[in-house]
């Protein structure tokens, strides 16, 4: 087996509804992985790009997140409508999905505009 040109880490963590940092995945399904899973089979990709559940990614105020290896690009406030763009324009393409991204200064950072310091 070939390996995988991209991972794409999709968060999958739960925290209770009354959380102040919010959840990626409120109703614990894995929704949005299994999507992107869906949408990879049936482009014929699911043997290069590998969508991967993910714990707790930290950047629960961006949620839903995606994290896309080798590139590091973070994506927050992802929904089963960005996925065909994300695989198109990033993971076909090679130009990140801009409206997406995470900006460096939340990214593992102690304090962030969106954070509420919890």
């Amino acid at each position: 087996m070939a390996k995988y040109t991209n991972h794409i880490f999709i968060c999958t963590n739960q925290r209770p509804a009354d959380n102040p940092r919010g959840s990626c995945d409120p109703s614990g399904i894995g929704a949005l992985q299994v999507a992107f899973k869906k949408e990879l089979a049936a482009r014929g990709l699911h043997a290069e790009l590998r969508a991967n559940k993910s714990g707790c990614l930290d950047q629960c105020e961006h949620g839903p997140v995606v994290v896309i290896y080798p590139e590091a690009v973070w994506y927050g406030g992802v929904g089963p409508e960005d996925i065909p763009e994300i695989i198109e324009t990033h993971l076909i393409g090679g130009r990140p999905v801009e409206r997406l991204i995470l900006g460096e200064e939340c990214i593992n950072t102690a304090s962030c505009p969106h954070r509420n310091n919890v």
